[in-house]
């Protein structure tokens, strides 16, 4: 197993328990659980695979994730008390996948010789749009067109795994630390209540 693939299955069970958690704060059933844990795990690496050209996406042709992603969401309604006690663990489990989810699609586009700034799009759209299927199947705006700092922190991520990508830095290092950036900025921007501007008539 490449260290790509673990880190894909990572952001892959991230999403599966953070998009299952919402759907048990809704009150949802255990199929509508499993459906919002499904689509916000794979929402947004189904959206790259279809930009990129990618037939059939990766999911349905690689088992575990699917595999991965049942068993997250069994693991997240077994244990939802002791989830429910956690007041952040969703945003916890939300925030690594972000983290993941955006430097294995910069990866992608970096693999498919598309331009760095593309790249960096793919990353974010990557670890986005599960959020936003999973917010608009839930009936809620989708936390990307909030003010706060969500995809900005993506595309920060994502510029620094393409410039540590262009001076060669080991791909384990490159990983760990960009991973790492995109949530540190994440949780320095919740702490601190720091905002993007908004724009009113």
């Amino acid at each position: 197993m490449t260290l790509f693939l673990i880190f894909d299955i990572l952001g892959t069970a991230a999403f599966a328990i953070s998009g299952a958690a919402f759907a048990m704060q809704k009150k949802m059933d255990p199929f509508g659980v499993l459906i919002i844990g499904f689509v916000t795990a794979i929402g947004g690496g189904t959206l790259r695979d279809v930009m990129i050209g990618k037939e059939p996406v990766t999911w349905m042709t690689h088992l575990p994730y699917v595999y991965t992603i049942i068993i997250a969401v069994l693991l997240a309604i077994t244990f939802r008390k002791k989830i429910g006690y956690l007041s952040k663990s969703l945003f916890l489990f939300d925030t690594i996948g972000l983290g993941i989810f955006t430097i294995t699609g910069t990866e992608i586009g970096i693999q498919n010789g598309l331009h760095p700034i593309i790249s960096v799009s793919l990353g974010m759209i990557s670890a986005t749009f599960g959020g936003v299927i999973r917010d608009t199947l839930c009936n809620e705006i989708p936390l990307i067109f909030h003010k706060e700092i969500y995809a900005t922190a993506c595309i920060i991520g994502g510029i620094f795994y393409v410039l540590l990508t262009y001076f060669q830095v080991r791909q384990d290092v490159n990983f760990l630390l960009t991973i790492s950036i995109i949530i540190a900025i994440r949780l320095l921007a919740v702490i601190f209540h720091l905002k993007l501007p908004t724009f009113y008539n």
